[in-house]
């Protein structure tokens, strides 16, 4: 007689909740990295480039 398969749900349960939490983890740390600070940094130096055009107008200006 073949013994009875106990707590297989459970078990893969588990793992695919250790699983998809670990996958979302080191994805979100990729894009904050990879793409989300390089782009602030990126964004940042286009206003700064804005800003100075704008303060130069302004003294031309005046």
């Amino acid at each position: 007689m073949v013994a009875p398969i106990k707590g297989m749900f459970a078990r893969r349960l588990y793992k695919d909740i250790a699983i998809s939490l670990t996958s979302g983890t080191i994805g979100g740390y990729w894009f904050w990295y990879q793409v989300h600070i390089p782009m602030s940094a990126y964004i940042q130096r286009e206003m700064k480039k804005r800003d100075n055009f704008y303060a130069k107008l302004e003294a031309e200006r005046a």
